[in-house]
């Protein structure tokens, strides 16, 4: 039996806690919060309940799992799990309203035809069909192994050219690797959906990824592949019911967790990780130590080494405020109950996405900063995600409801979100484009909550409140997150900022993959 100590408490930390628990080791959870969970936080108040990050899942095999190889309830037995119907609604600025439902490939091309005119949903068949190609060449490598020496391999763009059908995957990677003018995905967009709605739409899938669609690699048309193919689902009492039943499964399983307990260094012995130490100057030996945090922290906790293996450069690089987007929410209390009728999550468009963009990413590389004294005022027009859960438990009754609305923001450093002008007029134009989704919206509002990226990067030490987005192939490898192996042997990565990236069902795999290594060696190459 190995000790293992593991840093952080987030949902890829616990899923790798939970497993190694189970393998028979001894594992400790050191969180320098009170609770679990990481970003899959909670917001309570006179009794509405908010998810502080996601609200929805995708692949949730994942759990599924987890469950499985760590007890005997299955996640089904564990949770509330129900795929919502229809997966979205999306309002255009044009007044276009789509309903797409749920792990329906033909009930979509129906509702696009129908929305767009005859052919837009053909076209958008064909991309998805072309997108199963590049899932089913990279799904393996991006999700269920760890990330390889000779990664580069994975910088060729894997989505195969339209209307050319492509032959061995190997031809296909041979192809992407290098090969100039491989298209973006806004590029793609513009190719072969031509309908401006069904651009926004493709791109509005990178965006809420957090992703730039202008300089995002082709590959990225996967992400509405795997929401149309695998569905969308809720889980009963919002997600942060997915982390406490993660918690509980650790606690059975006899992981130790000790909050407030911040560690500020790993110890190194014999050439390896031998323990860590912690803010109190307590040493906690162990064999092995689990990494589940912003692997940008690690060089402090290290004397000021670099974690990355030699020659290895898939490295976060980030400085504060330079790093991916970040998210702002906000939190409403209604009167009035939730009408029968309405859509659990829908999309209104920004009436203008490029200047939407700038404000979220800046400008595209070769075309200036745009921005002044090196900051960026936040768009005028964002898209708006609007959450209306049909679920008891987020609500003090039913006649009130509880709305999320959403929007992918620059991070704080880019815009700043420590005055409360940014903040306030930023949910005042959240609110303002939601009530196309909510007609009446300003008048039921009892109160509101806002959460900026601000707000995120103290609640999980992340630099600028940013938000990691899942792997992908392409680009040479710029959308690649740090191996979850280290150059310093016993120390491995777990978490949404390491292999396979962000969101949920990725840093359940980035869980299973460090257990597996530690486990089976690290010539390990993943699950079968």
């Amino acid at each position: 039996m190995a000790r293992i100590a593991v840093i952080g408490a987030g949902m890829g930390a616990m899923a790798a806690a939970a497993r190694l628990a189970v393998a028979g080791h001894r594992v400790v959870v050191y969180e320098r919060g009170r609770t679990h969970g990481g970003a899959v936080g909670l917001f309570e108040r006179d009794g509405f309940r908010f998810d502080t990050g996601p609200g929805l899942l995708r692949l949730p095999a994942v759990y599924r799992d987890l469950f499985v190889k760590t007890g005997k309830e299955t996640l089904e037995q564990t949770v509330r799990l129900t795929q919502v119907d229809p997966a979205a609604r999306h309002l255009f600025a044009d007044g276009t309203d789509v309903l797409l439902p749920n792990a329906s490939r033909a009930g979509v091309l129906r509702a696009l035809d129908g929305a767009f005119g005859a052919g837009a949903g053909e076209r958008w068949s064909d991309l998805v069909n072309r997108a199963r190609e590049a899932w089913d060449a990279t799904r393996r490598p991006l999700l269920e192994e760890p990330l390889r020496t000779d990664w580069q391999w994975l910088g060729g763009d894997p989505y195969p050219a339209a209307p050319v059908r492509r032959g061995r995957l190997g031809g296909l990677f041979a192809r992407g690797r290098g090969r100039p003018g491989v298209p973006t995905l806004a590029e793609v967009a513009r190719r072969e959906l031509v309908d401006p709605r069904a651009v926004a739409l493709l791109e509005s899938h990178a965006l809420a990824h957090g992703l730039d669609p202008r300089t995002a690699p082709a590959s990225a048309t996967v992400l509405p592949y795997l929401e149309q193919t695998f569905g969308t689902w809720y889980v009963g009492g919002g997600m942060r019911a997915l982390a406490d039943a993660l918690y509980e499964r650790c606690g059975k399983r006899k992981v130790e967790f000790c909050f407030e307990a911040e560690v500020t260094g790993i110890v190194e012995k014999d050439g390896r990780a031998a323990g860590v130490e912690l803010a109190d100057g307590t040493v906690s030996e162990a064999d092995a130590v689990v990494a589940g945090i912003d692997p940008a922290l690690l060089p402090a906790l290290l004397g000021g080494q670099e974690p990355w293996r030699e020659g290895e450069d898939v490295t976060p690089g980030r400085e504060p405020g330079s790093g991916p987007p970040g998210r702002l929410s906000v939190f409403l209390a209604l009167r009035g109950g939730r009408p029968d009728d309405a859509v659990h999550r829908t999309v209104v468009h920004t009436p203008d996405r490029a200047a939407e963009l700038t404000a979220v990413f800046g400008e595209t590389e070769g075309k200036g900063s745009g921005d002044r004294d090196g900051l960026r005022a936040p768009s005028a027009h964002p898209t708006v995600t609007v959450l209306r859960p049909d679920d008891p438990a987020t609500r003090p009754d039913d006649g009130h409801e509880a709305v999320t609305l959403s929007a992918v923001v620059a991070p704080h450093g880019p815009v700043d979100w420590t005055g409360a002008e940014a903040a306030g007029q930023t949910a005042d134009r959240l609110i303002t484009a939601a009530e196309a989704a909510i007609p009446g919206l300003r008048d039921r509002i009892l109160w509101r909550e806002v959460r900026t990226p601000r707000h995120i990067a103290a609640d999980t030490g992340v630099a600028g409140g940013s938000v990691p987005g899942p792997a992908l192939a392409g680009a040479g490898g710029r959308y690649l997150h740090p191996a979850n192996l280290t150059r310093l042997p016993g120390l491995h990565l777990a978490g949404g900022w390491s292999h396979p990236g962000g969101g949920l069902a990725h840093a359940g795999m980035s869980g299973a993959l460090v257990a597996g290594l530690i486990v089976e060696g690290q010539d390990w190459r993943g699950s079968q």
